[in-house]
């Protein structure tokens, strides 16, 4: 097998999964397999039900878990574009930057986020 292949939580129809009693689930489970155990949270989709104005708080939740000590989650990923929002498929109304499928952050904010995570990473 890939000795490198992670599992995405992006939570679905039960809610959220990125609490810290899913990830502990999620590694135990792979652990029990024989697999090892590597975990990245989708901030987005079911995790911010479906806000993506709330991929901060999933962002936050994520982080404070790794730097308690679970150490199976390896990576996170925000739902970003340059402009935040989404809008249509409109040719002759395209705004440009914004997302034509899901709501995004804008860089702005994915910025402002990517850089609180990376000092307290550091800090830590």
């Amino acid at each position: 097998g890939n000795p490198h292949t992670h599992v995405v939580l992006r939570g679905g129809h039960g809610g959220p999964n990125h609490d810290a009693g899913s990830v502990r689930a999620c590694r135990q489970a792979l652990e029990t397999a024989g697999l090892t155990p590597r975990l990245m949270v989708d901030c987005s989709h079911a995790n911010a039900c479906k806000d993506h104005r709330r991929q901060g708080q999933v962002l936050r939740d994520v982080l404070a878990q790794r730097l308690s000590g679970e150490t199976s989650l390896m990576g996170l990923m925000l739902e970003s574009h340059l402009e935040e929002g989404q809008q249509a498929l409109e040719p002759a109304a395209l705004r440009y930057g914004v997302s034509v499928t899901d709501a995004c952050l804008g860089w702005e904010a994915t910025e402002s986020l990517l850089l609180e995570a990376a000092e307290q990473l550091r800090s830590a």
